[in-house]
């Protein structure tokens, strides 16, 4: 394989795609970062692309956390975290059997009928704020965390569990951020394990890494000065362009075999 870091397409692919991330980790919308991946895998493998990302989600995580410092609900905390690291060992056991291809079309599809139950609910009327539920909390968070392992795409099922919710922006926000910043650093383990680290690999996140924070940062400027009214329909759009993108992915890689 050609020296990465001197192919003009690594870049081209890889810098638009890590502040496509850093928004979306900054609170601007899911879809953006679900979109990160797929375009570094133009010109990668893609497991090769989820390994040179995770370095940087995680230094964007700092930066996050940082931007949403103070802004938090520990109940859905104390809900999902344990079903979001349940969630990650599920993944690692079963890391040689799952492709991505299959978790792309799963997690399309519950985005998408998430965001088809919103838009019912709101012509119905019935888009008020839900109550938390231990068990389905449970459920998502599993399904959340074993989805960010295997193809850094747990937003979906998390967002299935949170937005009914109706949090204040801020508050859905900042416990996202300490959700993903717990399950991003217990991933590290496993992917050393599994040998997703390598040189060159490590070489390639710290190229891009000066950009994480920058564009994390920018995000977080943006969703601050949101209002609700506009945050939540904006953030359900967000879901269906993730849904639609990740199903049509997932649709077109298993019609090849």
């Amino acid at each position: 394989m050609p020296d990465l870091l001197m192919n003009p397409w690594f870049y081209a692919a890889a810098v638009p795609a890590t502040i496509l991330i850093g928004l979306s980790k900054g609170g601007l919308g899911g879809a953006m970062g679900q979109v990160g991946v797929p375009l570094m895998a133009l010109v990668m493998p893609p497991v090769q692309a989820a390994a040179i990302m995770l370095p940087i989600l995680i230094i964007m995580d700092v930066a996050s956390l940082w931007s949403w410092r103070g802004y938090r609900d520990m109940t859905t905390l104390k809900l999902m975290l344990p079903g979001g690291l349940l969630g990650v060992g599920i993944g690692w056991l079963t890391a040689s059997i799952v492709t991505d291809d299959m978790v792309k079309l799963i997690v399309g599809l519950v985005a998408i009928i998430f965001f088809t139950r919103y838009v019912f609910a709101s012509a119905t009327k019935r888009a008020t704020a839900q109550s938390h539920n231990g068990a389905s909390a449970t459920l998502w968070a599993t399904i959340a965390g074993f989805t960010s392992f295997v193809a850094h795409a747990g937003g979906p099922p998390y967002q299935v569990y949170t937005l009914p919710l109706r949090q204040d922006p801020k508050i859905y926000n900042g416990t996202s951020v300490i959700f993903f910043a717990v399950i991003n650093a217990i991933k590290v383990i496993p992917y050393f394990a599994l040998g997703q680290f390598d040189a060159t690999n490590l070489k390639a996140s710290a190229v891009l890494v000066p950009l994480a924070p920058l564009a994390t940062f920018a995000g977080a400027w943006i969703v601050k000065r949101m209002r609700p009214e506009v945050f939540y329909p904006f953030m359900y759009a967000m879901i269906l362009l993730m849904g639609l993108k990740l199903t049509y992915d997932g649709i077109a890689s298993l019609s090849y075999f």
